[in-house]
């Protein structure tokens, strides 16, 4: 950040007073800019035995499939966040949803919401953001083609919660590790 939103005059960065992180700072108008993570939110849609995923039509990770999902808007709970970004990217509508999975992502400055629920009335189709859209079995999954770890993830414990019939909140923390970034081939 260079320069303040409020007045336009250049910005700082300094520990405000009453504060202990340092901040951006207007020394003009005394705005202190406060960044804070980005909230994700979508859902983990079912249907009879299956998951809805979606094929992504743009970036990141363009053509790899991803649970309905997106940024937050001001004005929205999570729960509507997450039911808006499935009707956008899925045009399904989802029933009894519950929170689910929650994700901290610190090193990238995000929290992942996905809400469980079941698909209203079977139809769906491919939105904006979307390429296709396909219920997969377990057996179908394509693992190796999910766009983000926070999905991969979220299909397992739905998987293994599904054996008990039992769908409690996971929460868990996902930390960059350098190590595990694939090599070029």
């Amino acid at each position: 950040m260079k320069f303040c939103s409020q007045c336009g005059q250049p910005v700082i960065q300094r520990i405000p007073e009453g504060d202990s992180r340092s901040r951006f700072v207007c020394n003009h108008c005394d705005t202190v800019h406060y960044q804070n993570p980005r909230i994700v939110a979508g859902c983990l849609v079912v249907h009879e035995h299956q998951v809805l995923l979606c094929r992504r039509a743009i970036e990141p990770r363009r053509g790899f499939w991803t649970l309905p999902a997106g940024y937050m808007e001001n004005g929205e709970t999570t729960e509507e966040a997450a039911l808006r970004e499935t009707w956008e990217e899925a045009q399904a509508r989802v029933s009894g949803q519950h929170l689910y999975m929650l994700y901290n992502l610190p090193h990238i400055n995000q929290v992942y919401m996905f809400f469980h629920g079941q698909l209203v009335d079977g139809q769906f189709a491919a939105g904006e953001e979307s390429l296709e859209v396909r219920l997969f079995d377990e057996a179908d999954i394509p693992w190796d083609e999910l766009a983000f770890p926070t999905v991969g993830e979220t299909l397992k414990h739905f998987f293994e919660d599904r054996q008990q019939n039992h769908f409690p909140i996971h929460v868990k923390d996902i930390r960059y590790n350098p190590a595990r970034r694939r090599q070029p081939e």
